[in-house]
């Protein structure tokens, strides 16, 4: 049995919510709250397997409601938010906070035709992420790095030659990971940096996440465009568009609609093979938080091209399976927590304005 509590004021939402999960025996509601306040406190007291999440609360807001549930009573949450800009800003402030996915409202359209089904698969994979404390401060930067895990530095180039690129992969709970490595790197640091995040919701809440992301940093963040020179996009951080894959030929970014790999469009392996094959030693490559595989290969595709690779440590990961396929193979030359990756990479290349 998967014990839900539902987090949501309007009174027909939640109707809605408990007759998308009626078909789904083993989805018990457990209990409902209509603000903050109850959320963080029925949390605590019935200790639900999965919650759905509501931004937009009386009292104190769904993000608020999921940074205190996060730091005192940590499960595992789902985002059920509208694409309302406002809403979309708080949906991304609440998965850097710890809460694992998000799945639109219902449009009211012909998107709604599997909306419950949607629902009920999103909650049953949510429900099984074994998820972390998230303390309130480390939000604000206050809380102290987070220790190493393991760092192979003996397999690690003496010297490396000055970064052509770097590539970034991540899924589950790659917003805040993302935001930690980006808003650690120096602020002159003139590599292109290259990113492929899972976002598995409409286009319109993906399209969102580069702004989102450009505040949270501080950095130029942007979605890329097909053709564009990789010379021409120093100290950029440039993004996959929404079900695009992005990777690199000829020294010009591309993007295409070909099939998914590992499910994922885009997908981290497409632009991690295609950076090895263009850059090989010149490039690094850094794979974050995540379900499944994706990213593995070709991560291990760069190192073997003399590439330095990173994977996210266990104890700083939502989830712990991109990564650790990675660490598995042998395809990570460190293994780090995402701000100590931005350390070694400022170390790896002093950073330089190309602008």
């Amino acid at each position: 049995m998967i014990r839900v509590l539902i987090v949501e004021d309007s009174l027909t939402m939640r109707h809605h919510l408990r007759e998308a999960l009626a078909p789904d025996p083993e989805l018990q509601v457990v209990g409902e709250a209509v603000d903050g306040e109850r959320a963080v406190e029925l949390a605590g007291r019935l200790r639900p397997d999965v919650i759905t999440m509501d931004m937009m609360l009386p009292g104190i807001s769904g993000l608020d409601a999921t940074e205190h549930i996060m730091a005192e009573h940590p499960t595992p949450i789902l985002v059920v938010s509208s694409a309302d800009r406002q809403e979309l800003f708080s949906t991304y402030n609440a998965l850097a906070a710890g809460a694992v996915d998000v799945l639109e409202k219902p449009r009211g359209d012909d998107s709604d035709a599997d909306w419950g089904q949607r629902l009920r698969t999103t909650l049953r994979m949510v429900s099984r992420i074994r998820v972390i404390t998230h303390p309130r401060a480390r939000l604000g930067g206050r809380a102290r790095p987070a220790p190493v895990a393991v760092t192979s530095a003996s397999t690690a180039p003496a010297a490396a030659a000055a970064l052509s690129v770097v590539a970034i992969g991540a899924s589950t709970g790659g917003p805040g990971a993302l935001t930690t490595l980006i808003r650690e790197l120096p602020p002159n640091f003139g590599t292109p940096v290259l990113v492929v995040q899972h976002i598995a919701a409409s286009e319109q809440f993906a399209v969102a996440f580069s702004d989102w992301l450009a505040g949270q940093t501080g950095r130029n963040v942007r979605y890329a465009t097909d053709g564009t020179p990789i010379s021409r996009i120093g100290g950029q951080v440039l993004l996959a568009p929404p079900d695009r894959h992005l990777y690199v030929r000829d020294k010009l970014l591309r993007l295409s609609d070909g099939p998914p790999r590992h499910s994922c469009r885009p997908a981290v392996d497409v632009l991690f093979e295609s950076v090895a094959a263009e850059f090989g030693s010149t490039a690094a490559g850094c794979l974050l938080t995540g379900m499944g595989r994706d990213g593995a290969a070709g991560l291990l595709q760069m190192r073997n091209r003399g590439a330095i690779t990173f994977a996210q440590d266990e104890g700083s990961c939502v989830v712990y399976g991109m990564p650790r396929e990675a660490a598995l193979i042998g395809a990570a030359v460190h293994v780090l927590p995402p701000g100590r990756m931005a350390a070694r990479l400022a170390e790896l290349h002093p950073a330089v304005s190309r602008r």
